[in-house]
C-alpha cells in the first residue's frame, strides 16, 4: 500500500475509533444524564404512558394518577385536596417539572429506582403494564387541616410546622396562602402555561414553601438559644440579669436597644427575663458569651446546616455579628439572624427531646405498586443540641412563659412549654412577623410546632406572637393531642 493511501486508511479508522468512543460516551456513561434531563420529551412521554404511584398520608390519597383519553398522554396527575397539602406533595406537571415530594421521590413515583428493579423486570417477562411506586408520608391529615384552617380562615400569610420531637417526623407543614397544584397538570400547554403565570402573579406568592424555603428573623424565639448559651456557660435559672428598660448599643454614639413597650423588665432571673421575653437581659447575656459561644450553639440547633427531608432546606443563619451592638441585637432573634419555620420547630423539639436533635422526615415508607413495603422511615440524630439538665431547665423555663403568655386555645388538663416573638424585619410600615414555638405535654412531649403569622396578621402594627400565633399553635397541638399524636 502506497503511503497516501496508508494515511487515508488509518484517518479512517482513527475517525472510526473516535466515533465508537462517542457512541459509547453518549449511550453509557451519559445515558442516566440524558434520560433524566427535563428537556427529554420522550421520557417524559414514556413516564405519562404508565401509572404513577402515590403520595399516601394515614391511608388517604394525596396524590394519584387517573388514566386519560389523550393522544400523547394516557394518564393525569390528580390531587384530591390540592391547597392542604401543596407544600408537602408539590406538583408534578408536564410543561413545568415537579417539585416537593413529586420530585424528592420521583424515581419512586415513576418506578425507575434501583429498589424496584426486580418489579420492572417481572413486568417485562409478564407483559404487566409497570406502575410507579407509592410514598408513603410522616404528615397526621388531622394536625395538617386545622393548621391550614387556622390560618386562612383569618386570612393571614404563614406557616405552621409540627414535628415529634422523639424521632422527627414531620406531622403538619402548612402554608398561607397555598395553591392547587391541579392547575399544572392539564394536557394543553397554553391553559397550564396561563395557569403558571396567574399562580407567578398572585400576591403572597402562593408557590413558595415558606415551612422550608423563605427565612425569617425569628425575634424572642431566638432567645431560647440564648438561653442554652448561657446555661453551659455557668448561668443558671436564678442568674440575676439586667432589667432596664433600655440599655446602650456598644460601640455605638446614642443608639439604644428597649424592651417591647420600653418597660421595665418585671423579673430580675433569667426565668422570668425568659418568661416576660426581657431584650435587655438577653442583649446583654450575649454580650457576656460572646458570639462564637451564641454562634456554635445556634449551630448543635441546626444553624449553618444542609438539610434534606427528603426536600432540600434553606439554611438557617446566624449573620456575621461582626461587633458588639449586631451581637446585641442577635441575642433577642433580630439584626442578621435569619430560619425557617422548620428550624424553628426543630429548635423546640430539640429542648422536648431532652436536648437531642432528631432529623426532620417527611416520608414513613416507600411501597411498591402492590404496597409491599420497600423501605421504611429511620430515625437519625443529628447529635446533642444541650444536656439533659440544661434541656430540662429550659423546658420549666418555657412552662412558665407559656403561663404569662395571652392569645386563646389554652388547653385545660395539659402543661405547654413555649415561647413567643415578635419580629422587626424592616419592612415599609415595619408589621412584626409573629412566632410562637411549644410543645406538649410538657412532662412526656409528643408534638413541636412552630408558628409564623407574617406582617402583623390582622393587628398592624400592634401585633405579638402570643396574639397572633399562639392560638394557632395551641389548636395544632390539640388536634394532635385528640388523635393521639
Amino acid at each position: 500500500m502506497n503511503k497516501p493511501l496508508r494515511r487515508v486508511a488509518l484517518a479512517m479508522m482513527a475517525m472510526v475509533v473516535l466515533l465508537m468512543a462517542n457512541m459509547t460516551y453518549v449511550q453509557v456513561i451519559k445515558a442516566g444524564e440524558y434520560r433524566d434531563d427535563a428537556r427529554n420529551i420522550r421520557t417524559q412521554l414514556e413516564e405519562f404512558s404508565h401509572e404513577r404511584g402515590q403520595i399516601i398520608a394515614d391511608g388517604q390519597s394525596l396524590a394519584v394518577s387517573n388514566p386519560i383519553d389523550n393522544d400523547r398522554y394516557q394518564y393525569q396527575r390528580s390531587y384530591p385536596n390540592g391547597p392542604l397539602y401543596a407544600p408537602v406533595t408539590g406538583f408534578y406537571s408536564f410543561f413545568y417539572g415537579s417539585n416537593g415530594i413529586e420530585r424528592a421521590n420521583d424515581k419512586i413515583l415513576n418506578g425507575t429506582a434501583d429498589s424496584m428493579a426486580f418489579g420492572r423486570f417481572s413486568d417485562m417477562i409478564t407483559g404487566n403494564k409497570p406502575r410507579g411506586g407509592n410514598v408513603e408520608l410522616t404528615i397526621d391529615p388531622a394536625m395538617q387541616q386545622v393548621a391550614y384552617e387556622q390560618l386562612t380562615s383569618k386570612g393571614f400569610h404563614g406557616s405552621v410546622v409540627a414535628l415529634n420531637p422523639a424521632n422527627g417526623q414531620i406531622l403538619s407543614m402548612v402554608n398561607a396562602p397555598s395553591y392547587d397544584p391541579n392547575r399544572l397538570t392539564g394536557t394543553d400547554n397554553n391553559q397550564v402555561a396561563d395557569q403558571w403565570q396567574q399562580l407567578n402573579d398572585e400576591s403572597g406568592n402562593p408557590m413558595s414553601n415558606r415551612a422550608v424555603s423563605e427565612i425569617y428573623p425569628p425575634g424572642s424565639t431566638f432567645k431560647l438559644i440564648t438561653t442554652a448559651a448561657a446555661l453551659d456557660s455557668g448561668y443558671t435559672p436564678d442568674s440575676q440579669v439586667e432589667t432596664a428598660s433600655s440599655i446602650h448599643l456598644p460601640g455605638t454614639a446614642d443608639a439604644t436597644l428597649p424592651n417591647y413597650g420600653d418597660r421595665t423588665c418585671k423579673g430580675s432571673t433569667l426565668t422570668l427575663a425568659l418568661a416576660h421575653s426581657c431584650n435587655t437581659a438577653f442583649a446583654e447575656i450575649a454580650g457576656k458569651v460572646g458570639a462564637d459561644k451564641l454562634r456554635s450553639t445556634a449551630a448543635k440547633f441546626g444553624f449553618d446546616r444542609d438539610l434534606n427531608m427528603p426536600m432540600s432546606v434553606a439554611r438557617s443563619e446566624m449573620g456575621p455579628m461582626a461587633d458588639q451592638a449586631s451581637l446585641y441585637q442577635s441575642g433577642i432573634g433580630q439584626r442578621d439572624v435569619r430560619v425557617t419555620p422548620l428550624q424553628n420547630a426543630m429548635m423546640a423539639a430539640a429542648i422536648a427531646n431532652g436536648g437531642e436533635l432528631m432529623k426532620p422526615q417527611l416520608v414513613e415508607a416507600t411501597r411498591a405498586p402492590d404496597m409491599e413495603t420497600m423501605d421504611t422511615f429511620q430515625e437519625e440524630s443529628l447529635g446533642q443540641a444541650v444536656s439533659p439538665q440544661v434541656a430540662a431547665q429550659i423546658k420549666e423555663m418555657m412552662i412558665k412563659s407559656e403561663g404569662f403568655t395571652k392569645g386563646g386555645g389554652k388547653i385545660t388538663g395539659i402543661d405547654i412549654a413555649s415561647k413567643t416573638g415578635t419580629a422587626q424585619h424592616g419592612d415599609p410600615g415595619d408589621q412584626p412577623h409573629g412566632w410562637y414555638v411549644a410543645f406538649a405535654p410538657a412532662e412526656n412531649p409528643t408534638i413541636a410546632v412552630a408558628v409564623i403569622v407574617e406582617n402583623g396578621g390582622d393587628e398592624g402594627a400592634e401585633a405579638t406572637g402570643g396574639s397572633l400565633a399562639a392560638p394557632i399553635g395551641r389548636e395544632v397541638i390539640r388536634a394532635g393531642l385528640r388523635g393521639g399524636g
